[in-house]
């Protein structure tokens, strides 16, 4: 037993060690015991400070530390005495472990509280005396007001973190001891506790306010180290929220801190109930948007500042805007009778009613129109009660339990929000069958939300449970079905009918528009009548289900317009056939023709008045009048979001032009190559009425004028009609969005040879676009040259720190040397020298080309000093030497030393002067002169000692000899004197003898510049190296020229947040991660070693290590392991990486604000010549932080980090070493705490904020209760919306954990802010769009395709989409979204199950509905990471696709459908749904077509029109027939990415760029991406099933098994591929072409592409796909999981039949099964055709052929049967079922024989036979599957899975073959290992070492 307490000893006394250390062995931040308290006792966060505490003086003091352990244990028991909760009796039995093993131990373990209260307090006055509390504050303020702007900050830093941890300490010594007062009697008490004690222990209290937690602004506990509460608008802002004479008082027993005065929240809290800290939540929240909004109007004066009250007004204005618009259109008035006349403390109250309702709303806030009747109802509550003396409790909130907002308001709403969401079966019910958020939100529409009452009327229909029927859907149902493609666009699809109808018309009538063409055209009338009248019909249908919720004027208007185009539909169509039976001269075609002119012109004049912006004004006006409003009823649905969709006239015109261009190029197109060329074969084929003999037997075609003739014929055409207006869009919109980027100069910085070239220009660029320019920052300077150079200057030397600073990030980031950052850094010029200094990169190696120049003795001066100004750069090197030489000798010499220098520099200026400089100087020999300053400046550079001084004499006598003997030709005795003294000094040893040593540091920074100028021989034009590096300073440099908003000063700025969404991601790559090998032996670290050779070096050398270091000596110091953690996890997509990037927001600002410091009153110090350039020291600077934290936040949201600390998982620690690193890092997360409720367990849920605290533990900020269980929808939204109320500022930035962000594009973020001030059309901005760059793309081919698909869509694909089109949307991120306008209207996106999957985009629709403005911005630029893997894509685009199909049931994709303009309309329809129906169109036509070619030949109808053409000689009827694929025109949807490649790139890396891609089999992998799209979007819209599925963010190299891949692509591509295989056999079987193999190829080629393609890229795509041993291992492990029967609990991976399951699960509804059955039927007519071309079946086409096709199938069936019977189920009598199936097998075996002998059967019928059989036995197969229970029913389902298993096996077959015998031949894997890699190989990365690694087996 003394064995197990020692070594239990041990590990407590390591666990406190490392706890005070702060990092465990690998790293990482721990927690000791501190840091597991159970959830269950998370109520009590004191139990984790007092074990802080006793951690913190264990080895101080161990008998103190053991009394804190058994208080905390006291309190635990209280919490918890049956320790019934999770985590609670191990964490006793732990503490008490402690106490009694290892504490207990030094004083015996006798208990006795008095003796403990008296240590205490002698302990208490120790730990003050050692630590010297009493002088530790005055220090400290005394440093401060010393160190704002000098380089102690870091020594302040220390200092105050120190001062912290001993007032923590302290602060809970004292409490502790109050505590424990308490357990004794209080005679007892007041004897231990002496008054001067107490009074002691109040002032450490005092003392210790600014330790209390706070998030930004210390409001509860004011800091004397935070200098945000210092600020005029911060103070102003907290002042305006004080109590005030208007509100009623506050009862006395009322808890208010002693820290602060009661304020306006305060008595909010008291009337309605609301969490304590939601109302210190929403404090900092009014005071943040109020401090932020003042500083923009001006920052306040005096001692008592106080806030404008324009800037309250924009506040409230704001924040209540959508309530105001809210009661406009119910209509209703507001709370206010007039705004402009409220006073600013109603304002104010107003505004902090509304932000407490919404920071407790939870996931009502899903519910924005919710909340105004919310709001409304409590504001008219709260006037009641501002009438009254003494504040009252609102009766809306006041229950027996108390007053509580949350149980009272929000927790009725929760609940019956939570039971329709149980509705939804987990996202497999169908969405008409339960209530979303939006039906719940829609409700509030309506007067009728009134009936709910206030308070909450719960016995309404709205808040009974639904169970298990929902209560009726409100205003829209999301039936899944295809036609709401046509519902929601129907303008549109009646628009191309129409056009292709009057084309075609034109074309039938030879192009001559006369009286027969024209009454032809006014057939268009009907047309448009029964299609509107379609709509109406479906107006009604999509209705269903939500009849009972919706508004009764809807409802009529749907009938209205049924009924209107019903009675239209039958006038119109009976005017018309009677006009066509009477003639064009008859009454009733002219009454037709006027009835369609008036029809037509009322429609126009309505689309002109509803959807021109002008006119809508227009009628805006004349709403008083009945019919204005009647017809804008009748015409479009009217709901509270949609109005006024229209934009400025300018921004009309130009997408409509935009249009009319696309659709012009479209009908030309559709009219002469397609429509055109098509009449006279069709009516050659109608015609056709004998001579075709069909060659089987004929249902419809024969006697009806060749109809399916046509019909194949035309087909494929009217399929590419529908699709090629997407062709033409992408083309032009290509086009435009190229031009576009020419205009805002993207692309003229395009290599590092450009940067250094227009380096010169940068200073002033970045002075005019990123820095704010008050007036008094430009000096007077005078004129002329003079005043060129001093402006020059002025600028360099503001720019210098920042250009400084970003390359110092970059060689933090690992992309420089040290060398590198050398040449890139930029000097000061501060005003040493009288010229501008450059980087060294760009002045390397110019001296020496000077000197070459300078030899040429043939030239005149002029000629050779305009030689050398030539090259900018080389002119300014050659100053800056002749200047740098002149300032480091003056500055070194003395007396005649100094005499010298200055007679010498006069004798060469006067040369000069004279030009005679090659004549009184001998330029020849300037090389020696060089090599001794050379000499001088290495010796100068080094440390002062007394060898080095004797060097330096004799380096600069060696100097003068050269000068004087070599040098000099001039004739000295002009200044005789002067050159007497410096002999007679020289003679002496005077001259040199007293040198001072250079200390200033600037001037030995100078002299190091020197040398290096003197001694950097090559050219620096290749550097940086890196590419990474390369490419951001050129996008960096090319965006200070592009057209940005100017620049704010940094406190004059919007304020904004950052927010990302984290569930269980990776953190950061842990050591064992990193060592981990895949089954080729390679590691992850291995891997990016070599995928990023350089930067490993340079990392190494970061950390002092050399790059021959063996890799074993990183593991020896635990820095250097987090450090390459780290490392490896800023290579990855990880979210270290992406907070590092956001937090460059935070350094960014604080540069900036620090450089501005006239913010703090010194605006003579702004960026003055002299201290501009001095940055040392800004990250710690109190100002600059503070200004940085008002205007920035960073919250993470990860939703399950209170389960990961629990449970103790590397991610927490992870996270807290995030906090801990950066400090304005806030993560926000669900905790959920186990409790009784009714002597039951219960979960109660909470959004809580932390933060790193300085022990090394977060700290809790605020806690939220929550009503439930957040996570009702889907998770991401869910997981965003419980933290928005953590969020800060003016904009909040959308940022996902695979991003990424750069130190110098955060300076532009101020810029991009100002966007939302800017002129962007009708309304301002409410989302701005950012260019991505994705980072992942040189990982492999694939991830480079990606890269380069995704960069094409987010560069030219939005800036088209945001400019003309005004159709952008949110994608997902990074764009920066107003926050005000985004919080009060429904949050950053929608979370309603399923329907919601693609949850960004639905912020985007929701901010267009809501009157917002989405615009695009390319100036600034954010990282991203894609999915670099083959199945990581897929995955990926399938969950892209199924969100796309989602959206198409949407009512949001409906109202823009209908409310946008008709333009408008296109231009969203095909940007959106519209480009995936397009996708699944492109696939469907190469069907139609093929289906097509196999109908011609199995009918026999090809070949007998091709011999009518050839007799008949009519090339025209021989061309349609023999048409190509219309549909390649799909290759011209790669001109967008070319033209991006050109416009950024070049045209000649453009060209080279594309042609790599073709190489890399770029068209294969975008080919099998159609696939993907297409099955996964019609899928979801036909069955559903749409999930968000994890696609996994690693560094995807290892080999796939052969089985993962068939599981994952068998029914999207594999069985499609198929398919189209066995239609191009039997085409080519019994087709019948001209031009034979040839045109045959010509034909097929692309659809052979598409299917080989969908077959083997899965394969051909993957790493070590065609290795022998690879492909044997893969078949292996297929085989076993096809055979293995799985059973309960066995999922799909491991067993077919499980997958199988899983693959079928999606269709479990009659209408999925019907449409399947539907599909399906198209596989029969395989063995209907070719069961007639059998030599067997010879002319006979009757029914009976086919019928005894069945017959034979039949056989084979039975057959099938015998021989896969049961053996479990044939124990019994194996010998005979071996005889039968060998009986069988023979007789099969003869009748076959047989029939080929007696009958004409052929063994080529066979064949054929196989060709008919196994198409009809698959749709047996698909359509048994979908009425599986009725299979199950007719004990047939164990035989319909045999049939399934074995054509998986057979398919697998077929596609494993081939991989099998290119696994034969070695090339064939090199081969593929080029193509996967290229591009890795061109950086120098030999990938076949990575797939060997070092695994010792890889020869086996």
């Amino acid at each position: 037993m003394s064995r197990v307490e020692a070594n239990w000893e041990r590990l407590v006394r390591a666990a406190l060690r490392w706890e005070r250390a702060g990092i465990d062995a690998v790293g990482r931040p721990v927690s000791g015991i501190a840091g597991y308290v159970p959830s269950s006792l998370g109520n009590n966060l004191h139990i984790d400070e007092i074990l802080r505490a006793a951690d913190e003086i264990q080895e101080e003091e161990p008998s103190i530390s053991r009394i804190l352990c058994e208080h905390a244990y006291s309190l635990a028991q209280n919490l918890d005495p049956n320790s019934e909760g999770r985590g609670v009796l191990q964490f006793k039995t732990g503490l008490m472990s402690v106490i009694k093993q290892k504490l207990a131990k030094r004083d015996g373990g006798i208990i006795d509280r008095s003796r403990d209260i008296a240590r205490l307090q002698e302990f208490y006055k120790q730990y003050r005396e050692k630590h010297k509390v009493d002088e530790l504050r005055e220090e400290e303020m005394k440093m401060r007001e010393s160190a704002v702007f000098s380089g102690n900050l870091g020594e302040l830093e220390r200092k105050t973190i120190r001062r912290k941890k001993i007032f923590t300490t302290l602060k809970v010594l004292g409490t502790v001891v109050e505590e424990l007062t308490k357990e004794i009697s209080p005679e007892e008490a007041k004897g231990l506790i002496t008054e001067e004690m107490k009074r002691v222990m109040e002032s450490d209290a005092a003392m210790s306010e600014d330790v209390v937690a706070y998030n930004i602004i210390p409001l509860d506990a004011p800091s004397t180290t935070n200098a945000i509460a210092s600020l005029r608008e911060v103070r102003g802002a907290i002042s305006s929220l004080k109590f005030h004479r208007g509100l009623p008082k506050l009862p006395s027993e009322f808890y208010v801190s002693s820290t602060r005065s009661a304020d306006m929240l305060d008595f909010l809290r008291y009337v309605f109930g609301f969490q304590e800290d939601n109302v210190s939540n929403q404090r900092e929240h009014i005071v943040h948007l109020l401090a932020n909004e003042q500083s923009r109007l001006g920052i306040p004066s005096g001692d008592d500042p106080k806030l404008d009250e324009a800037a309250v007004q924009n506040v409230f204005m704001k924040a209540l805007d959508n309530y105001n618009k809210w009661c406009i259109y119910l209509p209703l008035h507001p709370v206010w009778h007039n705004a402009p006349s409220l006073d600013r403390e109603k304002m104010l109250l107003f505004i902090s009613l509304y932000f407490l309702i919404w920071g407790e709303a939870a996931n009502v806030r899903f519910l924005p129109e919710c909340l105004c009747y919310i709001f409304h109802h409590m504001a008219r509550e709260l006037d009641e009660i501002l009438r009254q003396q003494i504040a009252q409790p609102a009766k809306s909130c006041t229950s027996a339990n108390g007053v509580s907002f949350l149980d009272q308001v929000i927790s009725p709403l929760y609940d019956v929000i939570a039971a329709e969401a149980r509705n939804n079966n987990n996202g497999r019910a169908a969405h008409s069958e339960w209530r979303n958020y939006d039906d719940f939100n829609e409700y509030f529409w309506s007067h009728d939300c009134f009936q709910l009452r206030w308070p909450w009327h719960l016995d309404s229909d709205f808040f009974s449970k639904p169970i298990p029927k929902s209560k009726g859907k409100t205003s829209f149902v999301e039936h899944r079905t295809f036609l709401h493609l046509y519902h929601s666009f129907h303008r549109l699809w009646i628009f191309l009918f129409m056009m292709f109808q009057g084309l075609t018309i034109i074309a039938f009538n030879g192009g001559r528009f006369d009286d027969t063409t024209l009454k032809e055209i006014l057939s268009l009338g009907p047309t448009y009548v029964v299609m509107m009248f379609l709509q109406s019909v479906l107006d009604i249908m999509m209705m269903y289900g939500a009849y009972n919720t919706t508004r009764s004027a809807a409802i009529l208007r749907i009938f209205s317009r049924f009924c209107w185009f019903s009675l239209a539909s039958v006038i119109i169509c009976y005017l018309y056939i009677k006009a066509l039976q009477r003639g064009t001269d008859s009454f009733t075609f002219k009454l037709y023709a006027i009835i369609i002119g008036i029809y037509a012109s009322l429609q126009f004049c309505f689309s002109l008045l509803m959807r021109i912006p002008l006119c809508h004004r227009l009628t805006g006006q004349c709403d008083h009048w009945v019919l204005v409003r009647f017809v804008k009823w009748i015409y479009q649905e009217h709901h509270f979001l949609g109005r006024e969709m229209y934009e400025r006239p300018t921004d009309f015109i130009k997408y409509v032009v935009f249009w009319l261009l696309v659709l012009g190029g479209k009908f030309a197109f559709a009219y002469f190559l397609q429509i055109k060329p098509l009449v006279s074969p069709t009516r050659i084929i109608i015609n056709l009425s004998g001579g075709i003999e069909y060659s089987w037997h004929d249902f419809v075609s024969k006697n009806n004028h060749n109809a399916l003739t046509v019909a194949s014929l035309w087909a494929p055409v009217v399929a590419i009609y529908l699709l090629d207006i997407h062709v033409f869009y992408t083309l032009w919109s290509a086009v435009w969005g190229f031009l576009l980027g020419a205009r805002d100069r993207l692309g003229e910085i395009r290599s590092m040879e450009a940067v250094h070239h227009l380096f010169e220009t940068f200073p002033e660029a970045f002075m005019n676009n990123l820095v704010a320019h008050p007036e008094r920052w430009r000096p007077v300077i005078c004129c002329g040259s003079r005043r060129n150079l001093d402006s020059k200057k002025s600028d360099a030397a503001k720019f210098a720190p920042f250009w400084n600073e970003i390359i110092k990030n970059l060689r933090e980031e690992d992309y420089l040397t040290n060398y590198e950052m050398d040449l890139l850094t930029m000097p000061k010029n501060s005003g040493i020298l009288r010229l501008v200094q450059w980087p060294l990169v760009l002045l390397a190696s110019k001296i020496f080309v000077a000197k070459d120049v300078a030899l040429d003795n043939k030239i005149s001066q002029e000629e050779l000093w305009e030689k050398i100004s030539r090259d900018e750069y080389m002119k300014y090197a050659v100053k800056e030497c002749f200047q740098s030489v002149e300032l480091i000798l003056m500055s070194i010499l003395n007396n005649e030393g100094k005499i010298w220098v200055e007679r010498i520099y006069s004798d060469i200026n006067d040369s000069i002067q004279k030009k005679s400089i090659q004549k009184d100087f001998q330029l020849s020999r300037l090389q020696l002169v060089i090599s001794r300053i050379t000499a001088l400046t290495g010796i100068l550079k080094e440390a002062e000692s007394v060898d080095l001084t004797n060097g330096a004499i004799k380096a600069i006598q060696d100097l003068y000899d050269v000068v004087h003997h070599d040098v000099y030709s001039l004739d000295m005795r002009a200044n005789l004197d002067v050159w007497n003294k410096i002999s007679r000094a020289k003679v002496e040893g005077r001259l040199f003898s007293e040198l001072k040593w250079p200390m200033d540091p600037e001037l030995k920074l100078q002299i190091r510049r020197l040398h290096s100028l003197l001694t950097i021989k090559e050219s620096a034009a290749n550097v940086p190296k890196n590419l990474e590096a390369r490419r951001r300073l050129e996008f960096f440099t090319n965006s200070l020229f592009m057209q940005m908003p100017e620049a704010k000063q940094v406190r004059e700025m919007l304020s904004f947040s950052v927010f990302t969404p984290y569930y269980s991601e990776t953190v950061l790559y842990t050591v064992d991660e990193l060592q981990k090998k895949n089954e080729d032996g390679i590691s992850t670290l291995f891997y990016l070693q070599k995928i990023f050779p350089d930067e490993w070096n340079n990392f190494l050398a970061r950390i002092g290590k050399d790059e021959n270091s063996l890799e074993s000596e990183l593991y020896e110091n635990p820095n250097d392991v987090l450090e390459l953690r780290f490392w490896a996890s800023y290579r990855g997509q990880t979210l270290a990486r992406t907070v590092r990037g956001m937090m460059y927001y935070r350094k960014a600002l604080m540069l900036q604000s620090y450089l501005e410091r006239n913010n703090f009153g010194d605006p003579e110090a702004a960026y003055s010549l002299d201290n501009t350039a001095d940055t040392q020291g800004y990250e710690l600077s109190p100002e600059a932080r503070a200004l940085a934290d008002l205007k920035f936040t960073y919250v993470v949201t990860c939703q399950i980090y209170g389960k990961q600390k629990e449970e103790q998982q590397p991610q927490a620690a992870d996270i807290l070493l995030l906090m801990q690193r950066n400090e304005a890092l806030r993560v926000a997360f669900i905790h959920d705490i186990e409790t009784l409720k009714d002597g039951k367990p219960y979960i109660e849920h909470y959004s809580k904020l932390v933060k790193g605290d300085i022990h090394g533990k977060d700290k809790e900020i605020y806690k939220i209760k929550l009503p439930g269980n957040p996570k009702l929808g889907e998770g991401k939204p869910e997981n965003q919306n419980h933290a928005i109320i953590f969020t800060r500022g003016n904009a909040v930035q959308t940022i996902d954990m695979n991003q990424d962000n750069y130190f110098e594009e955060a300076l532009k973020m101020r810029n991009l802010l100002e966007e939302f001030r800017g002129d962007h059309g009708l309304r301002p901005p409410t989302i701005l769009g950012l260019r991505e760059h994705v980072f992942t793309g040189s990982v492999s081919s694939l991830a480079s395709f990606m890269s380069h698909q995704e960069t094409s869509f987010v560069t030219l694909g939005q800036r088209v989409l945001a400019n003309p089109l005004k159709v952008r949307m949110h994608y997902g991120h990074p764009d920066v979204f107003d926050r005000i306008f985004h919080i009060t209207r429904g949050g950053i996106s929608k979370a309603s199950r399923v329907i919601n999957i693609s949850e960004d985009i639905y912020s985007g629709f929701n901010s267009t509905l809501r009157q917002g403005n989405v615009t695009h911005h390319e100036y600034i630029q954010v990282g991203k990471g894609r999915d670099v893997g083959l199945n990581q894509i897929a995955i990926f685009e399938g969950k892209v696709s199924g969100g796309n199909g989602e959206q198409v049931l949407s009512r949001d994709v409906y109202r823009l459908g209908q409310l946008f303009d008709f333009f408008r309309m296109m231009s969203f329809y095909f940007t959106t749904v519209g480009y995936y129906f397009c996708t699944m169109l492109t696939v469907w036509t190469v069907y139609i077509f093929l289906y097509g070619k196999t109908y011609l030949a199995l009918s026999g109808v090809g070949e007998a029109i091709q011999d009518r053409a050839d007799i008949l000689g009519n090339t025209a009827l021989s061309a349609a027939l023999n048409t190509q694929f219309l549909f390649q025109i799909g290759v011209f949807t790669a001109v967008p990415m070319i033209l991006g490649f050109i416009l950024e790139q070049g045209f000649f890396t453009a060209v080279v760029t594309f042609t790599t891609m073709q190489l890399q089999l770029c068209s294969v992998f975008f080919t099998f991406s159609l696939g993907t799209k297409s099955h996964y979007f019609g899928r979801t819209i036909l069955h559903g099933g749409a999930r968000y599925q994890a696609t996994g963010r690693g560094f995807v190299v290892r080999h796939i098994r052969f089985s993962e891949n068939y599981r994952l692509y068998s029914r999207s591509h594999f069985v499609k591929g198929m398919e189209v295989v066995l239609l191009l056999i039997i085409y080519l079987a019994y087709g019948y072409n001209e031009g034979g193999a040839i045109s045959y190829i010509l034909l097929s080629i692309s659809s052979w592409f598409m299917a080989l393609s969908w077959l083997f890229a899965p394969y051909l795509f993957n790493p070590s796909g065609f290795e022998w041993q690879k492909a044997v291992e893969d078949f292996k492990d297929w085989t076993n999981w096809l055979l293995y029967r799985g059973g309960i609990g066995v999922n799909g991976k491991e067993s077919w039949e499980a997958w199988w399951d899983e693959e079928m699960a999606h269709i479990h509804t009659l209408r999925g099964r019907i449409l399947e059955t539907i599909l399906n039927l198209r596989f029969f007519i395989f063995q209907f055709g070719v069961v007639y071309k059998l030599h067997a079946t010879g002319s006979d086409t009757s029914l009976t052929v086919y019928g005894l096709s069945w017959v034979v199938l039949a056989v084979l069936f039975i057959l099938f049967q015998v021989f896969s019977f049961s053996q479990k189920a044939s124990v019994n009598f194996q010998l005979l079922l071996r005889l039968i199936q060998g009986v069988s097998f023979m007789l099969a075996f003869a009748g076959i024989a047989v029939a080929i002998v007696v009958t004409d059967l052929s063994v080529p019928d066979i064949f054929a036979c196989i060709l008919a059989f196994v198409p009809t036995g698959w749709g047996i197969l698909s359509i048994a599957v979908a009425w599986k229970p009725l299979m199950k029913k007719l004990k047939l389902w164990k035989s319909i899975r045999t049939l399934a298993r074995l054509y998986d096996a057979g398919m697998g077959m077929f596609i494993f073959i081939p991989i099998f015998v290119g696994s034969w031949f070695p090339f064939v894997s090199t081969f593929q290992t080029r193509l996967l890699f290229n591009q890795a190989f061109s950086r120098g990365l030999e990938i076949s070492l990575i797939l060997a690694g070092n695994n010792p087996n890889t020869g086996l």
